[in-house]
């Protein structure tokens, strides 16, 4: 998969046994700054082409199959071992609420990295584009990582929240649950009728982090590296209230965002007014770094059930150690681990959670969870390509 960072392509090599779930390889293979550029350009309505939309949905299914090839030839493990792929592809635009058509409000998303490519250059099965069904049963589409958190981290005794950071930052609340076998993510299990699980986008993970420092820098550089820039700069808290006053941080779940809302023109903006202000280069990573994790922390107290004894880290934003830092401030009752104590690097953890929806759709099992993404019904995900 690749995220809403749009930098590279994520594989996961992972073998599934029923509930055991074991990654066997993983490894990011950077897109160009040519091709990040070129898709970047499509997320943007005032950039984006049609000709270029076309050509790059194939472009990135050769992209996608070329590091599922390098990823077997660097592991070893031979392509021919591979029974299926997931492939989630690269998220260009995600309209959830949607304009309306013959008096319907009609949602839509588009990912591209065409996944007839991926099955032909690699002769294996691919399941792909699986937001869409979800739309059409009156969801949002996203996020659907959490059936994956379910079957991977939920747990007797814990409460947990698994809280992705990527470009977008989104959790996963997990009830204590008395697993079983036949438990499923929204199971009455032997402890009696629990609580659904629930899952939305929080709002910007590291999009406004990334976006400024662009800018701040002139394209030189493109994250704020363990956070040191934002360590070293104060927070604005006048820029900062203005800030957590955007419309998506006050909606109530389920709901999801992406570039389309934290994107380039809201770096851009606020930028300006970070300028205007004169804050310094520093000041103003600071603050977008404690937008972050306000929004993570207010979202936890005023959308969940109750505190999560655990926080699971994962995302690329688990690395900077000054947003971990800011959360934890924020939340100094919730334990913070990450998906690297439980066996999965916090980096393969999107990817691994793709597999396993794939999994679950070529097993004939529904894979979304209404609860999550206000969907009318449980129905199955994704498009299946045969291999050869």
């Amino acid at each position: 998969m690749s995220g809403t960072s749009a930098d590279g392509v994520d594989v996961a090599i992972v073998e599934i046994r029923g509930r055991k779930v074991d990654l066997l390889a993983f490894e990011t293979f950077p897109y160009s700054a040519a091709l990040r550029k070129s898709i970047l350009a499509l997320c943007n309505p005032e950039t984006a082409r049609l000709h270029d939309i076309c050509h790059y949905n194939h472009v990135l299914g050769e992209v996608f199959a070329e590091a599922v090839i390098r990823l077997c030839n660097k592991s070893g493990l031979p392509l021919d071992s591979i029974d299926l792929i997931g492939s989630h592809g690269q998220t260009i635009w995600h309209n959830p609420q949607g304009p309306k058509y013959d008096g319907e409000v009609i949602r839509s998303t588009l990912q591209i990295g065409e996944p007839c490519r991926i099955a032909q250059r690699t002769g294996i099965a691919t399941v792909a584009d699986f937001r869409p069904r979800d739309m059409a049963a009156g969801g949002e589409g996203a996020p659907l990582v959490p059936y994956a958190d379910y079957v991977l981290f939920s747990d007797r005794k814990a409460c947990r929240a698994v809280q992705n950071i990527g470009g977008i930052a989104n959790v996963t609340f997990l009830p204590v649950c008395g697993k079983h076998e036949a438990c499923s993510p929204s199971c009455s299990c032997e402890h009696g009728a629990h609580p659904e699980v629930l899952a939305f986008d929080t709002g910007p993970g590291n999009m406004v982090i990334d976006g400024l420092v662009r800018l701040i820098s002139k394209g030189r550089r493109q994250y704020d590296r363990g956070g040191a820039m934002a360590a070293k700069g104060a927070v604005n808290n006048d820029l900062l209230k203005e800030m957590l006053r955007h419309p998506f941080l006050r909606r109530k779940p389920p709901k999801s965002t992406g570039r389309e809302q934290f994107g380039e023109s809201y770096c851009e903006s606020l930028y300006g007014q970070a300028r205007k202000r004169k804050l310094s280069p520093e000041d103003m990573v600071a603050t977008a770094t404690a937008f972050t994790a306000s929004t993570i922390a207010n979202a936890y107290r005023k959308f969940l059930p109750t505190l999560p004894d655990e926080m699971i880290l994962c995302g690329g934003g688990s690395h900077n150690a000054t947003l971990v830092r800011m959360v934890q401030s924020q939340l100094p009752e919730v334990r913070i681990r990450s998906t690297d104590e439980f066996g999965i690097s916090v980096d393969a953890k999107e990817a691994v959670s793709f597999a396993i929806l794939a999994y679950a759709t070529i097993q004939g099992i529904s894979n979304n969870l209404p609860s999550v993404t206000g969907a009318d019904e449980p129905v199955i995900l994704g498009k299946i390509v045969p291999g050869v």
